[in-house]
């Protein structure tokens, strides 16, 4: 699966977790497609709408650059406001997360962009990414980080990393035959422990439910479960037996409580309820507090004007302590296909390198 790389350093990255310190966030513009709707219709300004809402929020608390269509910038500029940088490129959609680059960092503490192949959640019939399979080279060049590039059909969203050597998958994300057809965990495996500096993967079997219709991702691991510190993971958990993530929920647990991590530790699962609505009027709904994006010195937390709100506010605070909650209503976001943390994406503060030791040379 390895093809080659423009930076030395490929097969020592290592991508830290969400919760370190971030230079800025990555985010994309709607453009006008056949998610979002026609140019000027309601619903792309719904959706210009959430995810200027998600930029304002973060930007609050570090740097945020947003990706438009260039027949867009100018309705970028206007929607997102002062103080967010807008660039330009050609887009086919607005989830970077799984369209632009996973940023990883050197041994001497430097940035360095991962560039999985992106085709489209597994060539969908609705998807286009003509101009999004090119944004990881884009936005690296953006910040002058070198590129190592992967044959990996992959996605930021089907994944998630504790920084200590521990990655999430699902079996049916990286193993899906419209992405890496006849590809094998270990196969699998090798790729992404050299790109991110992973070194044992606990495999999901699935994601939610709604997650597998027409426009889902079949089953994106950041909205069911997520690191949050060392040994620690967030499920969701759905308690209503009404709704078919009931079952699915409690399968992910049991998984996640029969796993250790790359340390040999035994994680602490903690479950995350799920709003108390079930069905949106297009069917059960897939909304989900794990879908939020933690950045420097806030969580920003996906909100549904339900009950839970602020259960899960509660939960994720003890979770991440010293961190802002900040909910931000993603019901938009949700109808689009998605969440908070599929329409950002972190690039890692500058590391320093660790001191030499006295043995190691230091002085």
């Amino acid at each position: 699966m390895h093809r080659a790389t423009d930076a030395p350093t490929a097969l020592s990255t290592v991508m830290p977790a969400e919760w370190a310190p971030h230079e800025r966030t990555w985010m994309a513009f709607p453009p006008a497609n056949q998610t979002f709707g026609a140019a000027g219709s309601r619903t792309l300004g719904r959706a210009r709408a959430a995810w200027a809402g998600v930029a304002g929020t973060v930007a609050r608390h570090e740097p945020v650059t947003v990706v438009a269509d260039p027949a867009d910038v100018a309705d970028a500029r206007a929607a997102l406001g002062d103080g967010i940088t807008v660039v330009a490129a050609q887009l086919d959609d607005a989830w970077l997360r799984d369209s632009g680059p996973t940023f990883t960092q050197g041994p001497d503490g430097a940035l360095v962009a991962v560039d999985w192949v992106f085709n489209g959640w597994g060539a969908q019939s609705w998807a286009a990414w003509d101009h999004d399979r090119h944004l990881g080279r884009y936005v690296a060049d953006q910040v002058g980080a070198p590129v190592v590039t992967s044959s990996l059909v992959n996605e930021g969203g089907g994944f998630h990393v504790d920084g200590e050597g521990t990655v999430l998958l699902t079996d049916t994300v990286q193993l899906d035959p419209a992405r890496n057809p006849g590809a094998t965990r270990l196969d699998v495996e090798a790729e992404i422990h050299a790109r991110l500096g992973t070194r044992h993967a606990i495999w999901l079997p699935r994601g939610l439910t709604r997650d597998y219709d027409e426009f889902g991702t079949r089953g994106h691991v950041d909205i069911v479960a997520a690191f949050a510190g060392p040994g620690t993971v967030l499920v969701h958990q759905q308690d209503d037996p009404r709704h078919p993530d009931h079952d699915v929920s409690r399968l992910i647990r049991g998984v996640l409580e029969d796993a250790v991590d790359a340390r040999g530790r035994r994680l602490r699962v903690v479950g995350v309820p799920a709003p108390t609505v079930l069905d949106d009027g297009d069917g059960f709904v897939d909304w989900s507090y794990i879908n939020h994006y933690v950045a420097n010195g806030v969580v920003v937390l996906c909100a549904f004007d339900d009950p839970h709100d602020a259960v899960a506010a509660r939960i994720l605070g003890e979770c991440y302590p010293g961190r802002t909650i900040e909910l931000v209503d993603a019901r938009d976001v949700f109808a689009f296909g998605g969440g908070i943390h599929c329409i950002t994406q972190q690039q890692p503060a500058p590391a320093r390198p660790p001191r030499p030791t006295m043995a190691e040379g230091g002085r």
